[in-house]
């Protein structure tokens, strides 16, 4: 298994001894010296695993592991010359993997790092991948966290407005019909009418839109549907938002409430 790994270490032949028994077993292997640089060349190149020293200038390799914890699971496996049961519960504790006392043999030293690959590679075998965010110009849907942001904001969702707009954000500038939409929002909405796209509209243009009634982002095309704009927002609706009941197909259209024609109240959840 060829992984890319990050050896951070300040005792540059000690440095030069793990990078290479790591490229006779076919790693691609960066070393750097400090705990700065360790954490730019983590943020820079995601490796597969990071050998870290404790004891290294600027920001310690403790420091450095308790802040990778909060941005990634990358497995990590500590060196230290430190060799008491607290060091070693402490460095455990702030999410190390695995931890050496120096000085270790270096055979040693790569079993545990084939070890760690084999049991990293088997947990990403085993979670399936995040579901990607979804960015429309100012607009961002998160499937996996459920949630969207506007212009810098968090944007506050009931299930059928979010199924809606994650819908058009993963076709952006592509026309979706209400019936296209309203088949996306089953088992999102309780209650489904020839309504229901309309108001979900409306509800979303008061959301996300910095003026709802000339739509940016979320915006109509007239006899036809809607869409999310892939062009930055550069044109503005050319209308106010939907009345009940003239949606996608205009108003009086067999599917939805034309004027005159009295209808149940849309339910949105």
């Amino acid at each position: 298994m060829c992984a890319h790994v990050v050896v951070a270490e300040d005792d540059k032949k000690q440095a030069e001894l793990v990078r290479r028994y790591l490229e006779r077993e076919g790693h691609d292997v960066v070393v750097v010296h400090d705990g700065r640089a360790a954490l730019e060349q983590v943020r820079r190149r995601p490796p597969d695993l990071l050998v870290l020293d404790v004891m290294m200038p600027k920001v310690d390799g403790l420091d450095v592991c308790r802040i990778l914890r909060t941005e990634t699971d990358l497995p990590v496996l500590m060196l230290t010359a430190r060799s008491t049961e607290d060091d070693l519960l402490l460095g455990l504790d702030l999410g190390a993997d695995d931890y050496m006392t120096k000085p270790f043999s270096p055979r040693e030293l790569m079993a545990r790092i084939r070890s760690l690959l084999r049991r990293s590679a088997r947990t990403a075998a085993a979670v399936p991948p995040p579901d990607p965010v979804l960015t429309v110009g100012a607009l961002r849907v998160d499937p996996g966290r459920h949630e969207v942001w506007a212009h810098g904001r968090r944007i506050e969702c009931t299930p059928g407005e979010f199924r809606l707009l994650e819908v058009l954000a993963e076709r952006p500038g592509q026309v979706f019909t209400r019936a296209q939409i309203l088949e996306q929002l089953h088992g999102f909405d309780r209650y489904i009418t020839s309504r229901t796209v309309d108001v979900h509209v409306m509800n979303l243009r008061k959301k996300i839109e910095p003026r709802p009634r000339a739509a940016r982002t979320l915006v109509t095309v007239y006899g036809v549907g809607y869409k999310l704009a892939d062009d930055g927002g550069r044109g503005p609706d050319r209308g106010p938002d939907p009345r009940p009941g003239e949606g996608d197909d205009g108003p009086g259209h067999p599917g939805g409430d034309g004027p005159g024609r009295p209808g149940r109240p849309a339910h949105a959840s």
